[in-house]
């Protein structure tokens, strides 16, 4: 049952990436339509992550009281409703408030998705199933690099957001009929156990700032890298194909990650050895003639720990404080995405140059390794207050 339930969530999940990715991908086509600058458009995909910044904790509380499924209902909803508003903009604010009320959505479904994952496969196979779960961003972008700039060329800028908002109803419909909770296992936990204690706290800001630091760096990559790719002279559609091949490998190369680890352990040097080649990939983008290779080692090795690191969010967290925990975990990371697009964009505007952005990308990705050397450390420390009872 678990496996079918983790399948109904990858499929609806394939949503957050498609709708996120509508409007990297028509950039170019806001710049001309509406004068806005590569800052602002930076500004316009950090958007979608701004309300997890303010409301991460609240919608962590309100798993407390609203169910799982009616949460991640609700935030597809919020999503195609985002979607539907910036495809009826005639300005970057309209595009923009389109994009903070699909980031409601996307806030409420990231966090509850995560917690269903860890709920039906807290001790067994965690890494694999959330690298699984994990995938399904990458793949609607992958869909979205390829599919919304031929909507985009075919129709206008406006048909990727409609199309995605079409795929977030129906996900939605599908996790409303479909989606069944997993049987509670043992007793009710009591009350003085229902917050976080020291070493949650300490383990949970590791495990986010990683999460942080490792997307934002692969948004940076999404957005910027095709640039890198015209700035030598290929031709835009087919620099966003190459760019999309990293995003498609690492579908399967982050489940066999996920596996890896699960059977074998050695964490840390896994993300060590990815986390190279994720620089090193980055580094060959703006060789001549380098883009198809730089993609594959990026989707290869450098995007393969993508569930690893999302499962030490788990690893982090007893099973009554998955809600609240979750929601810190995305505060801090929504602090990370919120704030890098703008940056990379600004580093373009004041260079000229995309390589810039990328190296930014560059620098993010290496920070992925310290946090979790921080984690294992932390982690394999005895907890205070396992010892005396008590809660920070």
């Amino acid at each position: 049952m678990c496996w079918r339930i983790l399948v109904l969530l990858f499929l609806a999940r394939i949503a957050l990436g498609f709708q996120f990715q509508a409007l990297a991908s028509v950039s170019d086509e806001l710049v001309a339509v509406l004068g806005v600058d590569y800052a602002s458009v930076g500004l316009l995909v950090g958007l979608f992550m701004a309300p997890g910044l303010v409301l991460a904790l609240p919608a962590g509380y309100l798993g407390r009281m609203v169910a799982d499924r009616e949460m991640v209902v609700m935030g597809l909803v919020a999503l195609a409703l985002g979607g539907l508003v910036s495809s009826m903009a005639s300005s970057s604010v309209g595009v923009g408030l389109g994009r903070v009320i699909a980031g409601v959505g996307f806030l409420f479904t990231t966090l509850y998705f995560t917690k269903m994952v860890t709920d039906w496969f807290e001790g067994r196979a965690i890494a694999t199933a959330m690298s699984i779960l994990v995938m399904s961003w990458p793949f609607g972008i992958a869909m979205g690099q390829v599919g919304h700039a031929w909507l985009a060329m075919t129709f206008d800028w406006r048909a990727p957001f409609l199309v995605a908002s079409a795929y977030c109803l129906i996900a939605a419909i599908a996790v409303f009929f479909l989606y069944r909770t997993p049987e509670p296992r043992g007793q009710s936990a009591p009350a003085n156990t229902m917050r976080l204690n020291r070493q949650e706290w300490y383990l949970v800001f590791c495990a986010a700032a990683a999460w942080g630091v490792f997307n934002a760096a692969y948004v940076t990559y999404l957005t910027f890298g095709p640039k890198v790719l015209e700035a030598s002279g290929v031709p835009g559609l087919t620099a966003a194909g190459v760019i999309s091949i990293g995003s498609w490998l690492m579908i399967a190369s982050g489940v066999i990650c996920g596996l890896i680890v699960d059977r074998f352990g050695r964490r840390d040097m896994i993300l060590s050895v990815c986390m190279v080649g994720a620089v090193v990939a980055l580094w060959m983008l703006s060789l001549p003639g380098a883009g198809v290779a730089a993609s594959l080692i990026f989707g290869l090795v450098g995007m393969a720990p993508a569930g690893v690191i999302m499962a030490l969010a788990g690893m982090a967290l007893r099973p009554q404080v998955h809600a609240f925990g979750m929601g810190i975990f995305f505060t801090v990371y929504y602090a990370f995405m919120l704030a890098t697009p703008p940056v990379a964009g600004a580093i373009l505007d004041a260079t000229g140059r995309p390589q810039g952005s990328i190296l930014l990308a560059m620098v993010l990705f290496a920070s992925v390794v310290p946090c979790a050397l921080a984690f294992t450390f932390i982690k394999s420390r005895p907890s205070r207050a396992g010892r005396t009872g008590q809660v920070a």
